[in-house]
């Protein structure tokens, strides 16, 4: 018999003494003996989706963050929907409120977005200029707002008096004060970031705050003119998601691939179904037709105006003869603001999207997926806004040019007298106007002896 040699290993990795390989049940014997130790995978949670007793945990654990994920972007969505509503019923001046809250956060995000280089970061006053900026902005463009509406209350206030007619100057000089601090804060070594994020800030402004200064006008005019532009757009990315799901087959564009042009025509259509109804029930109810004259008022008190002719219903024929013995009526009654909302839905299918293309393009060039996370479970304040603002504008510039009826107002009369009359003259515009109501038996001829003994010449 032959003596086995000295110092001879044997392979015991994979192979038993008969040189074949081992069973595999003796690995995973040996894992699952192992599978207590702290570094095993299997201590971690990743299990044989075959073993009975234990479910997949990997899957469980993908399952879990998309509940969580719907659950929390479900909260927010009710919170904010409640106090959307809550803020427009309880008066405009909340919901002024809670537009320049909005403008202010998706500023923060934009400017955020731009890449700072490490050795940038020690510069002084880049982001106080940049807040700066924003509050010279909201300043020029509120003051603009609030002096256009309420003229018949600032102008005839001592202190606001000056404010008023001298807004513009005031903000200019804000604005050249920032600007002269930019050029003296520029340091060598950094023009490059500097000058970045001075184009980036202005960007900002003019695409955030800029656009949010229309929606405020669009509150002022009426709440109708905020509330449709802003549920239309909503509408039309919600029936957009369900049709392009439902029957989606063609690419619509290629910088956001899941949009379709059948999830497009048909959000376009539910948009416009959407329009007519709501605006046929707000149309009946003053507090959202009228121009704003109380910033006190709400959904309980109510506002009391001559509403926009729009608003008046009006007899409409056929443009083309009907055969008897089809039952169509030939003549509707109907408001001529159905028209204009038809246009809207329209403009808010068409137009309003690229407002959230351009978002999608921005965050692509920056190789981010959300604009922050202010929104828990929807990200940011912009991915949530990028269609409002534009879509406020379009209804801005649409209401200016269609349907604002442009004439003669208390405050546009009183600016004119006081920027355009001497004292003298002013008075003598009292006693005629004095005189004129005495006539129409508006006030007792006892207030034309009171002025004529009590006016100083």
């Amino acid at each position: 018999m032959t003596r086995p040699r000295k110092d001879v290993k044997f392979n015991h990795g994979g192979r038993g003494s008969n040189g074949r390989a081992r069973r595999l049940s003796s690995g995973i014997s040996e894992m699952s003996e192992n599978a207590s130790d702290p570094g095993s995978p299997t201590h971690n949670g990743i299990l044989r989706k075959d073993e009975p007793g234990s479910p997949t945990p990997l899957i469980q654990t993908e399952y879990e963050k998309k509940k969580a994920n719907f659950i929390t972007r479900t909260i927010w969505t009710l919170i904010m929907i409640a106090g959307f509503f809550l803020s427009m019923f309880s008066g405009h001046i909340y919901m002024i409120i809670a537009v320049t809250v909005v403008q202010i956060v998706s500023f923060k995000e934009v400017i955020a977005i731009s890449n700072v280089p490490s050795r940038a970061r020690s510069l002084r006053f880049t982001k106080s200029l940049n807040w700066y900026f924003l509050g010279t902005t909201m300043y020029f463009l509120y003051g603009e707002s609030v002096i256009y509406y309420f003229k018949h209350v600032l102008l005839v206030d001592k202190i606001l008096l000056p404010l008023s007619t001298h807004h513009r100057f005031i903000s200019f000089t804000l604005y050249m004060i920032g600007f002269v601090f930019f050029v003296y804060s520029l340091q060598k070594g950094h023009y490059k970031f500097q000058f970045t994020q001075f184009a980036w800030s202005h960007m900002a402004l003019f695409l955030i705050v800029g656009q949010a200064h229309f929606v405020i006008n669009n509150i002022f005019e009426g709440m109708i003119w905020f509330f449709l532009p802003v549920a239309m757009v909503i509408t039309n990315d919600i029936w957009a998601y369900l049709c392009g799901i439902t029957f989606g087959r063609t690419p619509l564009i290629k910088i956001s691939p899941k949009k379709t042009w059948e999830g497009f025509l048909g959000a376009w259509f539910f948009t416009v179904i959407f329009g007519l109804l709501y605006t046929n029930v707000m149309a009946r109810y003053k507090y959202f037709i009228c121009p704003v004259n109380d910033l006190g008022a709400n959904l309980w008190s109510g506002l009391e105006c001559k509403p926009n002719p729009v608003f008046t219903p009006h007899d409409y024929s056929l443009p083309f003869p009907v055969p008897s013995f089809l039952p169509i009526p030939t003549t509707f009654n109907i408001r001529p603001v159905q028209f204009h909302v038809l246009n809207l839905a329209t403009l808010a299918s068409l137009i309003a999207p690229f407002g959230g293309f351009f978002a999608s393009g921005l965050k692509r060039t920056f190789k981010i997926k959300d604009f922050g996370d202010s929104i828990p479970g929807h990200g940011g304040m912009t991915d949530r806004m990028d269609c409002q603002f534009i879509m406020g504008s379009i209804a801005f510039m649409y209401y200016s040019s269609f349907i604002a009826v442009h004439g003669a107002t208390v405050g546009g009369v009183i600016e004119t007298a006081i920027t355009g009359l001497t004292a003298e003259e002013q008075i003598e515009v009292v006693k005629i106007l004095a005189k004129h109501l005495v006539n129409q038996d508006v006030i007792s001829p006892k207030v034309v002896e009171y002025l004529t003994g009590h006016m100083k010449m």
